[in-house]
């Protein structure tokens, strides 16, 4: 600020005046900003892929929808996140489990 001691108006040429007007911008690196579009669009899609194969994932995340595939896939059916327990705790041991207790 000592810079508007010298002048406090702005002087057209002047780099000091022209200093002050800049803001910084994190761009990608702003940790507020809103999911990418394209990864947006590849969730939503994985999402769609797997309720199309009767798959109910705990979430919309792509971690969430992966979990539920596996587990679908270790359990030899379609996984449903309210029904069931957590994915990422289903293995082939809790698998057999879960067959003889008709889960």
């Amino acid at each position: 600020m000592k810079h508007w001691e010298a002048h406090p108006e702005y002087v057209e040429g002047c780099f000091g005046c022209k200093g002050l007007t800049l803001s910084m911008n994190a761009g990608d690196a702003d940790s507020r900003r809103v999911m990418p579009n394209k990864k947006f669009n590849r969730e939503l899609e994985a999402y769609k892929e797997a309720r199309e194969q009767g798959i109910q994932p705990a979430g919309t995340s792509m971690r969430k929808i992966e979990e539920a595939v596996k587990a679908s896939e270790t359990l030899g059916r379609a996984y449903d996140a309210q029904k069931m327990p957590p994915a990422k705790h289903i293995n082939k041991k809790s698998a057999e489990v879960m067959k003889e207790l008709g889960v």
